[in-house]
């Protein structure tokens, strides 16, 4: 304000229309944007997602629900360098791993933050004799924070609920959190999960959703038109008879409940029936080839989902065997691998988890072809066909 007087035309009076002026240029500009029919988008939050893509979206949950329901039911094995266990504290730890899970329940809940947020974090509490915890618990992925340090790498986790936070030093070992995520290009500490890639159907299929149930609730669309016409042919309604007419029309003619009751018209009332467009009829298939396109995200054939207008693979048998093959056991053997290595941490001593698909019958019919393949190839040796089949070397004697 001191050098106000450098201005050129200092001193001259301004008009007061200008000396008002306070609204913003792009002001009308925005405000007219806003009605313009932009696509709405649901927010990209852990929170939003979970409860749009499934909670509420029937294709999301069954995906979700599918996976981890199928790979915290694969069997695991145990073993080392030297041999296969069929006792062993880890495995003793997994099977009751709290007071209020088994093996399935909290692997089905680690699988699901998995593929609902893009990371699993297990807490390790207690401590027994041979150094394993006494309870493994699965933490929400959304109450959960990462700390860097200077170098990058995670020197704490903070999980916060109530309003309180309790912090994780990751700074010693063992480390008392597993951090197992999902592979994220843009982020160095947090993972992407399937949900987000599959936000833009998820949001689609919603959308189609509501459109066909407020069609169900005469909302969207009015299924005919009443048209007036008077004695000249150009007469109009009294607003009492406008107000009447459209209070009979929502007490006794909408909703389910009304639904084929006739219609009863006075004098100069005539009915004019409204058909769907071409554009309306084609929401149905929108809303199929969201649920594809969320299916194809999370790794599950349409027809596991009893999505129609999907021919990739012949049969039932071989959409499981593909699911089986392509989604479960790869993420089985991930989740395994990781917890493998962060409890020999604990252990002192390195051990191997790793899914069975010995076990799994829809994998039955390749494992037998398999075997039969590497039991006569007649130049590998005993030790390499069990290497071969995953099984450590025989013992000795």
């Amino acid at each position: 304000m001191a050098f106000r007087w450098i201005r050129p035309g200092f001193g001259r009076a301004e008009p007061p229309e200008v000396m008002e002026k306070k609204a913003s240029a792009t002001g009308r500009v925005v405000a007219l944007a806003a009605g313009s029919g932009r696509v709405v988008w649901s927010p990209r939050d852990v929170g939003s997602m979970t409860r749009g893509g499934f909670v509420g979206n029937p294709v999301g949950f069954r995906s979700v629900k599918l996976i981890a329901e199928a790979a915290a039911a694969v069997p695991l094995v145990c073993q080392d360098h030297a041999c296969r266990y069929d006792a062993h504290p880890v495995l003793d730890l997994l099977r009751r791993p709290n007071p209020g899970q088994g093996r399935a329940e909290l692997f089905e809940a680690l699988f699901g933050q998995i593929l609902l947020t893009g990371n699993g974090y297990l807490e390790a509490v207690g401590e027994t004799a041979k150094g394993l915890p006494q309870e493994l618990h699965v933490l929400r992925s959304d109450r959960m924070s990462i700390l860097p340090g200077s170098d990058g790498w995670p020197v704490a986790f903070e999980y916060a609920v109530g309003g309180k936070k309790h912090r994780f030093d990751m700074s010693g070992s063992p480390d008392p959190i597993c951090h197992i995520r999902s592979f994220h290009p843009l982020d160095d500490h947090y993972g992407l999960s399937p949900m987000q890639a599959a936000a833009v159907a998820v949001d689609v299929h919603n959308s189609a959703s509501a459109w066909s149930k407020a069609l169900l609730d005469n909302a969207a669309r009015p299924s005919g038109a009443i048209v007036y016409r008077g004695a000249d042919g150009q007469g109009g309604l009294s607003p009492d008879q406008y107000d009447r007419l459209v209070s009979e029309m929502e007490l006794h003619h909408q909703g389910a409940r009304n639904a084929g009751r006739p219609m009863l018209l006075e004098g100069g009332l005539d009915w004019k029936p409204m058909g769907f467009s071409p554009s309306d009829m084609e929401f149905h298939a929108t809303k199929q080839a969201a649920a594809r396109e969320i299916a194809l995200a999370f790794g599950v054939p349409p027809m596991l989902l009893g999505i129609p207008g999907d021919a990739t693979y012949a049969n039932y048998a071989e959409a499981n065997r593909a699911f089986y093959r392509l989604t479960v056991l790869p993420l089985a053997a991930r989740v395994a691998a990781s917890v493998a290595w962060w409890l020999s941490e604990h252990l002192g001593a390195e051990v191997d988890l790793r899914p069975d698909p010995d076990q799994v019958p829809a994998l039955a019919e390749e494992r037998d072809q398999q075997w039969q393949r590497i039991s006569a190839a007649g130049f590998l040796t005993d030790a390499e066909k069990r290497a071969a089949l995953g099984l450590p070397p025989p013992a000795e004697g």
